[in-house]
């Protein structure tokens, strides 16, 4: 595969210049979640500049995937290791976040000192269904990269309709990978005429190592009211930053777990602010604790909050980043990682049906969906622009209107 090793060698070779300027640009336009910025990344960085190739690109989600934290934040910090190194890490991560943290602390403090949030309902009309024909732009693209075989494709669909049945996320990901790797090995002994190749032991240990960190990350904390100090907001944060996998609505469970009913900091009303503040701005939807810091400790309570939820991200690509080429020259790691990459891309699809059936909801959105999904496939417009473009015509409607 040489489009593989190029784009492996290319790791150290990009000017930290160019991935601060996209990562910068990303953080200030990706609104809609991860769904959307993993497909802002794949159109700038795979169709556009070919820093990654399709296969490197699906498996860096893969591996983001199935570690907890950010999903997005966390394929982003993969991209700049792969691009540059240990600084590129630092680099892309934190520019990525910076922005979105930035916003949501100056929205934060207008709440603090006015009691309500500004009003964003007229630019994410405009915004949202630009967002989904990104999303289905992308998964045309990484899906046909993903999709090599019918068994992928049964793997595939079969995620969809788990999906959509209610399966957690990470669960997921695994039931594809291993079925992946099952069945692989399955085809491999029938061919030898013989079934002793079937390691079903070595299965079951791989999901229990897999499993018992979330178990053990999750385990309750004591139940009792604690004073608020800046310490324990920052392990507060960093133990869900540790632990939390899927999407907002998760992320929503723990903090009023820890946040409202065991150490009563805010009330339930704050906490939905926070969230709905988190999922309106661009970039990461955990910057959701950058308005719960200020909220609590003021600035320093937002940064606080914000480096302790998103360090672990940091530690954990850290330490798989380097084994992600690994596992894709290993025949048995590299069917794990096509399952899980199918999967992934199937998750993208039930949470783009989810989102356009909100977002597309009259003839304007229909129309800018459309218009959006032309300009991506036939003209490759670049997706930032289209966002700002949408967010323009939203608040444009608004404006004629008149409400």
């Amino acid at each position: 595969m040489p489009e593989l090793s190029h784009s492996h060698s290319a790791r150290g070779t990009a000017p930290l210049s160019e991935l601060a300027s996209f990562f910068l640009r990303l953080g200030t336009t990706a609104f809609g979640g991860p769904a959307a910025h993993v497909a802002m990344m794949e159109d700038e960085l795979v169709r556009r500049r070919a820093w990654l190739s399709r296969e490197r690109f699906l498996d860096l989600l893969g591996a983001s995937n199935l570690i907890p934290g950010p999903s997005s934040s966390e394929l982003a910090i993969h991209i700049g290791y792969q691009r540059a190194g240990w600084r590129g890490l630092l680099t892309a991560g934190c520019c990525f976040i910076l922005p979105a943290a930035a916003m949501v602390a100056a929205l934060a403090w207008a709440y603090v000192h006015f009691g309500r949030l500004p009003a964003v309902s007229a630019l994410l009309y405009g915004v949202k269904p630009v967002v989904i024909a990104i999303i289905l732009q992308a998964l045309w693209g990484l899906g046909r990269t993903a999709v090599k075989n019918r068994l992928l494709a049964v793997i595939g669909l079969s995620s969809v309709a788990l999906s959509i049945y209610g399966l957690h996320p990470l669960l997921l990901l695994l039931v594809a990978g291993f079925a992946m790797v099952l069945t692989n090995r399955l085809r491999r002994a029938l061919k030898r005429d013989s079934m002793a190749s079937l390691a079903p032991l070595a299965v079951t240990r791989g999901l229990s190592r897999t499993f018992a960190p979330v178990a053990t990350g999750t385990a309750g904390a004591a139940a009792m009211m604690v004073p608020f100090g800046l310490g324990s907001l920052f392990l507060v944060f960093l133990k869900v930053g540790a632990v939390v996998f899927g999407s907002g609505y998760v992320l929503l469970a723990f903090l009023r777990a820890d946040l409202v009913t065991q150490r009563g900091w805010l009330t339930d009303h704050q906490l939905v602010d926070a969230i709905a503040i988190g999922q309106v701005t661009p970039g990461p939807v955990f910057t959701t604790a950058t308005f719960i810091g200020y909220v609590l400790g003021g600035l320093r309570g937002a940064i606080v909050a914000t480096v302790g939820i998103f360090l672990p991200a940091f530690l954990l690509v850290a330490v798989s980043g380097p084994l992600v080429p690994r596992l894709r020259q290993s025949r048995l790691a590299g069917a794990f990682l096509d399952g899980v990459n199918v999967a992934s891309l199937a998750l993208m699809g039930v949470v783009a049906w989810q989102l356009g059936r909100a977002s597309i909801v009259d003839l304007d959105t229909v129309l800018l969906a459309v218009a959006s999904l032309i300009a991506l496939l036939r003209f490759r417009l670049n997706s930032a622009w289209l966002v700002l473009m949408g967010g323009f015509v939203g608040i444009l409607l608004h404006l004629v209107r008149g409400h």
